[in-house]
């Protein structure tokens, strides 16, 4: 009888290797045969663990040669096709999401961050510059490029940008507002600062093309909805002649 022919008929062996891990838990149907190698296969058995659904207990049988017998080396469970596992493993530092950061929470950012540079390195927006080197408060590091695009698409595609309900509504955009404050530097092309505090952004960054109904030149039409004629007859001073 060959090694394969051995390791695939040791069912049993394998059954009841996979029962003593499980203790109590029934093991169920044998469901297939993995071969590893010329000395080794892998039986697979379906798991009926609570919590388990559509895992399978997978034992690994090996045959060392002639006049040894076949043995037991592995029983591990291993998720189906069809098993709930867990999502893979993200880095804390990717999975923190906008709003996620709370009172006392620390979150600094990786020495590697393209989105920021050091700040001796030269800068291609001089209001950064000039930031990097305020008189005794100068900055270790300051916006890259990438980091300036990288807030900018965030800031045009959010709630305060050109393509938002309340601006596809708005009667104007921010850009011919008297309550829009500019931002200084390379920002300042396309960004600025509400100061309406009746408006929905106000003390937000907005876009310049961002608008809603709070604009400084907005007039509403105050005349009366039923026109009134110029000429008013009073009934009650009219003489009638005979």
């Amino acid at each position: 009888m060959t090694a394969t022919t051995l390791l695939t008929d040791a069912v049993d062996l394998a059954r009841a290797a996979a029962q003593e891990e499980a203790g109590v838990e029934r093991v169920g149907a044998h469901v297939g045969v993995l071969t590893e190698d010329e000395f080794s296969v892998t039986h697979l058995f379906e798991a009926e663990h609570a919590g388990y659904r559509g895992w399978n207990w997978a034992v690994t049988v090996a045959y060392a040669g002639e006049g040894t017998p076949v043995s037991v080396s592995e029983v591990v469970l291993l998720p189906g096709k069809e098993a709930l596992v867990a999502p893979e493993w993200v880095p804390w530092s990717e999975r923190v999401r906008a709003g996620d950061l709370g009172v006392g929470d620390l979150l600094p950012a990786r020495e590697d961050d393209p989105r920021l540079i050091e700040a001796y390195v030269q800068s291609d927006d001089p209001a950064i510059e000039e930031v990097a080197l305020e008189v005794g408060l100068g900055r270790q590091r300051v916006l890259s490029r990438e980091g300036r695009l990288d807030a900018a698409d965030r800031w045009a595609a959010g709630e305060f940008g050109p393509r938002s309900d309340m601006a596809r509504s708005a009667p104007a955009h921010c850009g011919t507002c008297g309550f829009y404050t500019r931002v200084a530097g390379a920002f300042g092309a396309a960004f600025g600062v509400c100061a309406n505090e009746i408006a929905p952004a106000d003390g937000h960054v907005v876009h310049v093309e961002y608008g809603c109904g709070a604009h400084s030149q907005v007039e509403v039409d105050i005349s009366p909805m039923v026109p009134v004629a110029d000429l008013v007859y009073d009934d009650a001073q009219l003489d009638v002649s005979e």
